[in-house]
C-alpha cells in the first residue's frame, strides 16, 4: 500500500490539494487535516466499496486516522464539493480534443438511472451536463425519479444566452425547448413526433408522414421550417426539423429494436412507429447560417455523453447510493464518478507505459528509509 499510493497520486488531476483548500473539505477538522490522508481514507470507501464502519477500521488499523462511522460520513458529507472539483478537472484532463464548432458554447445534456439495491431500494435520476470541447461537467442534480418535475426536461439546467443544448429524444417535450429559447438559448433535439406537435407556416398541423416519405434514399437529408407547441393555446418555437434517411442495416437495427420494445410491452406496433425508425430526425432552434447537415453533425456530438455514463456504470459500479440525506448521496456520486475516471487513467497509464505500467518522471522521488 505504501509503495502503490505515491504512485496513484502521481496520477491525481493538477492541483489537487489547492481544491481541497479551495472547497474547505479541510475546514474544520481536528486531526488527519493532510489533504492526502483525507483522500486516502475516502478512496477506501468509495473505491473499494467497504462500508462505513468497515472503512473506519481499516483506516485505524492502517493507522492513517482514529475516527468514527459517523465522523467518517460527516468528513464525506464535507468533501463533496472537492470530490465533484477532482472529478471535474480529472475529466478535463483525460478529454481528447478532438475538433471545435466555432461560435457555439455546446453543452451536451442526458439523465441516467441509478439504483440502490433490493427492492425496496430508492431509484435517483443524474440530469447531467457536459461542456463540449472541454468534455468538463458544468451542471449536475441528483434527483428522486418519482413525482411531478423530475423527469427528463431541460428544465433542470440553468441556460444562459450563447449556449447550444443537445439532447436526446427524452427531452423532446414543449416545457424543455421554450424552457431553453425563453432564455435567448439555442436547443438541438432529437424528435419524438408522439410527445410534440409540429405546424407549418400557417398554424396547420406538419404533414410529417408526405415529407419523410420524400426522403428516400440513403444518406438524403431533408430540411423544413416548422414549430414546436405542445397543447392548444401553448405559444409555438420557431424552428426547423432536419430529417437524415438512415442506412438499410441501421434501418432493419431500428425496426428490430422497437418490435422489440413492442412486444415487451404488449402494445400494438404502429406503421408510423416504422416510418419513424428510416431516419433521425432533429429539431432545431440554430440560426439558419448553420446547414441542415451541420446540424446533423453537430447532433452527433452528444453521443459522447453516453460514453461518459458507460464508463461510469462500467468502471465505478454506480448502483448503490447511501440513503442518510441528499448531501452524503451526493458527496458518494460526486466519489464515484472520480473513482471512474481516475480508474480509466491508471488503465491507459498500464497500456501505454510498458512494461511497468506508469510514467518514472511523474513518480515522486524516493527517499532515503532514514528521512522517511
Amino acid at each position: 500500500m505504501d509503495e502503490d499510493w505515491p504512485l496513484l497520486l502521481s496520477m491525481m488531476p493538477s492541483g489537487w490539494q489547492e481544491l481541497a483548500r479551495e472547497t474547505h473539505a479541510l475546514k474544520g477538522l481536528r486531526r488527519d487535516k493532510e489533504a492526502g490522508t483525507c483522500l486516502r481514507i475516502l478512496l477506501l470507501h468509495l473505491a473499494c466499496g467497504y462500508s462505513l464502519r468497515e472503512t473506519a477500521i481499516r483506516a485505524r488499523e492502517a493507522q492513517l486516522a482514529d475516527l468514527s462511522d459517523v465522523a467518517l460520513l460527516k468528513r464525506l458529507r464535507k468533501s463533496k464539493n472537492w470530490l465533484q472539483a477532482l472529478y471535474c478537472q480529472l475529466l478535463k484532463e483525460q478529454a481528447t480534443l478532438t475538433r471545435t464548432v466555432a461560435g457555439l458554447s455546446l453543452r451536451l445534456i442526458d439523465g441516467t438511472v441509478v439504483r440502490e439495491p433490493g427492492p425496496t431500494g430508492s431509484t435517483w435520476r443524474i440530469h447531467y451536463s457536459l461542456r463540449w470541447p472541454q468534455l468538463s461537467c458544468d451542471y449536475f442534480e441528483l434527483t428522486a425519479t418519482e413525482g411531478k418535475g423530475n423527469g427528463e426536461s431541460l428544465t433542470h439546467f440553468p441556460v444562459q444566452a450563447g449556449d447550444h443544448l443537445l439532447a436526446d429524444r427524452g427531452y423532446s417535450n414543449y416545457a424543455s425547448v421554450q424552457h431553453v429559447a425563453a432564455h435567448g438559448a439555442v436547443v438541438t433535439v432529437r424528435l419524438n413526433p408522439q410527445a410534440v406537435r409540429l405546424i407549418d407556416a400557417s398554424q396547420q398541423l406538419f404533414a410529417l408522414h408526405k415529407k419523410l416519405r420524400s426522403i428516400n434514399k440513403t444518406n438524403q437529408v431533408g430540411c423544413w421550417p416548422v414549430a414546436l407547441t405542445g397543447a392548444a393555446g401553448q405559444a409555438p418555437v420557431v424552428g426547423r426539423l432536419c430529417v437524415l434517411r438512415k442506412s438499410q442495416a441501421a434501418i432493419a437495427k431500428a425496426r428490430a429494436a422497437v418490435m422489440r420494445t413492442a412486444i415487451r410491452k404488449g402494445r400494438k406496433l404502429q406503421p408510423s412507429t416504422l416510418l419513424y425508425a428510416e431516419y433521425v430526425m432533429v429539431f432545431t432552434t440554430a440560426p439558419q447560417s448553420f446547414t441542415a447537415q451541420q446540424i446533423l453533425e453537430i447532433y452527433r456530438l452528444r453521443w459522447q455523453i453516453e460514453l461518459v455514463f458507460k464508463r461510469f456504470k462500467q468502471l465505478a459500479q454506480l448502483g448503490h447510493l447511501p440513503k442518510q440525506d441528499d448531501e452524503s448521496s451526493k458527496a458518494w456520486l460526486f466519489g464515484k464518478l472520480f473513482v471512474a475516471l481516475l480508474t480509466e487513467r491508471l488503465i491507459q497509464r498500464a497500456e501505454s507505459f510498458s512494461p511497468w505500467g506508469y510514467d518514472v518522471a511523474a513518480t515522486p522521488e524516493s527517499k532515503p528509509l532514514a528521512r522517511v
